[in-house]
């Protein structure tokens, strides 16, 4: 068996419970693929992309729902050492990718406020517009459980909303077009003993504004995204299920209970309805 085939096996074997089984239930719990769908899976270089197109790819093989898969590397400005990891490690998983290129860290990183969510928005949005051109109705990024979790105590903490992020979502800007998340029952502890166990190593974000922060110690990272890292990693010490219960929670919603929603960008108020 070759090294490719080890790790399609491997998904069903020793990545059963962790991996394999999380990835599907979610496929089938959220309708993330329907027959016919042509979706563009966006690697971006990163742990969670690299798993989740070979994921793709495996279950590609395997599923009998007709679909399609179309894999995209973009290239927005890495320097020639992260590029050349990127592209070696999409070869060494049997990946057939397209690569294009942009100039997203050129003009995300002399913002001075914001410049990692201006670069998401701006992935986002070249993403999507590669993705349609090349006749894709649907997008697939790398987001796992743990981002799921910590998206949802950023909105409470620092945006003053009660907010999670979706495994399905419909593109504003892009008629027709989908985003979905297979990586999201999938843990990233699980995703990281996954890259471990078969000796691969992959880049971080890359900018250069986080290249910067690589060099200083975890625990002063200014990141919003770490603080709460530390801080479910603490809760965890007494509180096993802590980060499952907060993801059973997000989906039994008990509008009742809350004195307003918003509902399409309108707030409603319990007020309404007294």
């Amino acid at each position: 068996m070759s090294s490719l085939e080890q790790i399609g096996y491997h998904f069903e074997t020793t990545f059963q419970d962790t991996i394999w089984k999380p990835f599907t239930e979610a496929i089938s719990r959220y309708h993330l693929i329907a027959p016919g769908d042509h979706i563009a899976v966006c690697i971006s270089g990163g742990k969670d992309s690299m798993l989740m197109a070979k994921l793709m790819q495996h279950y590609q093989a395997v599923s009998e729902l007709p679909f399609e898969l179309t894999y995209l590397i973009m290239d927005p400005g890495y320097n020639r050492e992260n590029r050349d990891r990127v592209e070696s490690n999409a070869s060494l998983l049997g990946i057939p990718y397209i690569l294009f290129e942009s100039s997203i860290f050129d003009i995300a990183n002399v913002q001075e406020k914001n410049p990692c969510y201006l670069c998401a928005r701006m992935r986002r949005g070249t993403l999507y517009s590669k993705a349609r051109e090349l006749g894709c109705n649907k997008i697939a990024l790398g987001h796992h459980f743990n981002d799921v979790i910590e998206t949802t105590l950023l909105g409470m903490f620092y945006g003053s909303q009660l907010q999670a992020m979706l495994p399905k979502l419909d593109s504003t800007n892009f008629p027709g077009m989908q985003l979905i998340r297979p990586l999201y029952q999938v843990h990233e502890e699980d995703i990281i003993a996954w890259s471990r166990f078969h000796g691969l190593s992959f880049i971080q974000c890359a900018c250069r504004f986080t290249e910067k922060a690589a060099h200083a110690e975890e625990e002063v990272n200014p990141s919003k995204r770490l603080e709460m890292k530390l801080l479910l990693r603490k809760l965890r010490e007494e509180h096993p299920d802590i980060e499952q219960n907060i993801f059973q929670a997000i989906h039994h919603l008990e509008l009742d209970t809350m004195p307003a929603y918003k509902s399409d960008g309108v707030l409603h108020s319990i007020q309404e309805y007294v």
